[in-house]
């Protein structure tokens, strides 16, 4: 009857010296990005941060086969177009302007891109999407036509450029510009 009780002890301490033992190794951190916090965070081991690639804004493929993680982000420039003017603030209320993005290193083949503006509420409005061939793998252009939007409130609206990895895929934000409507 004796011997249970010692097991049951030496189990119980085993436990609790492992888990005070990978918690010394193990910490979870902060993770902030241009003012935004990560949903998940980080972790710190033996002296290195770890943090979640699908926080980058960038379209990540994982290949179970060969375990392989592939992270994909172009160098994408947005510029905002009120006929021949480039502008980045406007006032409230009612503006016709497209969006000019210049993408480049784009290391991989995509299936289509797209163009959405979000307000500060956070509801998004689609622009413009276009499939995209291999020959505009690396660099090209993709610029919206002219449409009207209501910049109804004063705020921050994000005009955000998305990536279709695949047909089947979700779209990805990959780059994003802010306008900042005033009153």
């Amino acid at each position: 009857m004796n011997w249970k009780k010692v097991m049951v002890c030496v189990f119980a301490f085993s436990l609790m010296g492992g888990s005070v033992f990978a918690d010394s190794i193990t910490q979870k951190v902060r993770v902030w990005m241009n003012g935004k916090e990560f949903q998940d965070g980080g972790y710190i081991i033996d002296g290195k941060t770890y943090v979640p690639i699908r926080e980058f804004d960038g379209v990540v493929k994982f290949n179970s086969d060969t375990n392989k993680v592939e992270f994909i982000k172009p160098n994408v420039h947005i510029f905002l177009f009120n006929g021949d003017t480039v502008f980045g603030n406007v006032n409230k209320g009612k503006l016709k302007f497209n969006v000019f993005c210049q993408v480049d290193s784009l290391s991989d083949d995509v299936a289509s891109v797209k163009v959405a503006i979000t307000d500060p509420s956070g509801k998004v409005k689609d622009i413009q999407s276009q499939d995209v061939s291999g020959s505009q793998k690396d660099n090209f252009w993709f610029r919206t036509y002219d449409f009207t939007y209501d910049f109804s409130s004063a705020g921050k609206y994000k005009v955000g450029f998305y990536i279709k990895a695949t047909k089947t895929s979700d779209y990805v934000l990959v780059s994003q510009k802010v306008i900042t409507a005033l009153n």
